[in-house]
């Protein structure tokens, strides 16, 4: 079989798992909240507190963080391509691994 096509049925078989198991744990999610709503939201108040302290919270839609901020402020991020074109999937350019000039 062609390895490509074995690497999209494994890529689909693992996009329904993750989907099926996000279901579930959203309903668990859910559950729990209802079951105990005082120390769910106690618990969500501490993580998103903690999201906040490590710079790891959005700041906009395009998932920049505290992090990436205060990285750009050196960098000039708007010079930068958006994090959706930098990653290159299957069509990966080929580097100079070997160092060869």
């Amino acid at each position: 079989m062609n390895q490509i096509v074995r690497r999209k049925e494994s890529a689909e078989r693992r996009a329904v798992r993750v989907r099926n198991y996000q279901r579930a744990r959203a309903r668990a999610f859910v559950r729990l909240r209802k079951a105990y709503p005082d120390q769910y939201r106690e618990f969500l108040e501490q993580e998103k507190a903690k999201d906040e302290a490590n710079g790891k919270a959005w700041l906009d839609i395009a998932g920049t963080t505290a992090n990436d901020f205060s990285v750009s402020l050196s960098t000039h991020r708007q010079d930068l391509p958006p994090r959706s074109t930098q990653t290159n999937g299957d069509e990966q350019d080929e580097g100079n691994v070997g160092g060869e000039e």
